[in-house]
């Protein structure tokens, strides 16, 4: 057995009580296992099932968690109660939820693409999985620990785009091809300034292994990339197509979106997928920016992870209820003409002081916080000036536009009837303080 694995905790635990007769196990004082000796190649696929099913199960519960904790969000910020029929608190709603998609009938369009229509649910759900088996949970929690765990990442999640697109075409819909031709725009203009955003941390840190990451964050790296931080964030929220960047499925003018011919557990994958990608943002900011599993003894990192992740959930929720939709040119603008430069100020701010200080130590790491603090601020400002609506001119009536009487005006007596009261006294009530408010135009 390759040493890597038996370092991984979550691996070695499960691997040497089935073979603990191995040279490995034997050497970090297992004693033997489940098996008898020559059936290590079958402790090995046994280990991996089993995480795979751990992992796997984790998060699809951790998904129907997250959709009841969101709805009840919901429902504070809205001053409603949320779900709260179906079990303690509404627990059971999202149980409930996911009955009644089983159930439906599974419908396909007639001139659709059946095998790349069936494809799509697929193509866009593994991403979703595949991104937390580079993410360590604890101190050695973790699939795998990648030397390119970055790049992987960075690389996985950009299927995304050729999903949403077979989904649409495939369903023959015009409505979701449109719904797809924004996709493309949105998530490929949001992935380069989110790729760029990490170019700091990766310089920082000398490295593209989450764990080494970790490691290198004596202060979480949110404090000292806090222009990284506010980048990624955005594109991150477009890249999951949450508001105020849901444009793929905007209700108002297409429906659906690109599930418009998508039911049953075909539209139930798409809206895991959705809720998977949310955690997983969560998770990759814990790790890249928030120390990940890092915390203070003596609660274990698993808590510390998993306090830091569900923090992250309740901004990002937070984010969407807070503001409106935006529409396509304004996201567009924002990522070419707002993030990208941001991101490239980020890069030359830190390359200098990568240059400056090669090996950072924490209070050099607190110089560089000092220092990027203050340029995020005037950068952020000054892009949001630039990006601005620029001032409406005050326009003047055209010398022939018909005048009409405005509240603040007096209305004549004439005008106003009052019940009881004819003639010359109508003028008299409509001057009595009883009557002032008519005057002034009021109801």
């Amino acid at each position: 057995m390759d040493p890597v694995f038996l370092d991984n905790s979550l691996w070695r635990n499960i691997y040497c009580n089935l073979a603990g007769d191995s040279a490995g196990c034997a050497a970090r004082e297992y004693s033997a296992g489940m098996l008898p000796t020559g059936m290590e190649w079958l402790a090995f696929a046994l280990a991996a099932a089993a995480i795979i099913g751990l992992f796997v199960n984790g998060v699809l519960g951790g998904v129907i968690v997250l959709i009841w904790g969101e709805r009840r969000l919901f429902g504070r910020f809205q001053t409603r109660t949320g779900p709260n029929r179906w079990g303690p608190f509404g627990l059971l709603t999202p149980v409930a939820d996911a009955i009644k998609t089983m159930f439906k009938e599974d419908v396909v369009p007639k001139d659709a693409d059946r095998i790349l229509f069936n494809l799509a649910p697929v193509m866009i759900a593994a991403p979703a999985l595949l991104v937390f088996s580079v993410i360590p949970f604890g101190v050695g929690t973790y699939v795998a620990d990648l030397n390119v765990g970055v790049l992987f990442i960075m690389a996985i999640t950009s299927l995304t785009t050729l999903a949403v697109l077979t989904a649409a075409w495939s369903s023959g819909n015009r409505i979701a091809i449109l719904s797809a031709f924004r996709s493309v725009a949105l998530l490929i203009s949001y992935e380069i300034p989110m790729a760029l955003a990490l170019v700091g941390v990766i310089m920082l840190a000398g490295s593209m292994s989450l764990g080494q990451i970790i490691g290198a964050q004596s202060i979480p790296f949110i404090l000292v990339q806090p222009l990284a931080v506010f980048v990624f964030f955005i594109a991150a929220m477009a890249e999951m197509a949450r508001a105020p960047f849901d444009l793929t499925e905007a209700e108002s003018e297409l429906a659906a979106g690109y599930l418009n011919d998508y039911a049953s557990m075909k539209f139930g994958i798409f809206f895991l997928a959705e809720f998977m990608a949310e955690i997983s943002t969560s998770a990759i900011i814990t790790v890249l920016f928030l120390s990940g599993w890092r915390g203070w003894e003596p609660v274990p990192s698993h808590l510390w992870f998993g306090a830091k992740l569900i923090l992250v959930l309740f901004v990002i929720i937070w984010f969407r209820m807070t503001l409106p939709r935006l529409r396509i040119d304004q996201v567009l603008k924002l990522a070419w003409k707002g993030l990208f430069e941001l991101t490239l100020i980020n890069i030359i701010v830190t390359a200098v002081l990568i240059a400056i200080w090669p090996e950072p130590t924490t209070t050099r790491l607190w110089i560089m916080a000092a220092v990027n603090w203050p340029v995020a601020i005037i950068s952020i400002w000054a892009v949001s000036k630039l990006l601005g609506t620029s001032g409406y001119d005050d326009t003047e009536p055209d010398s022939d536009a018909p005048v009409y009487p405005v509240a603040t005006e007096q209305i004549p007596g004439s005008a106003v009837h009052i019940s009881g009261v004819t003639g010359p006294d109508t003028q008299a009530r409509m001057s009595s303080p009883a009557n002032s408010h008519i005057e002034q135009g009021g109801n």
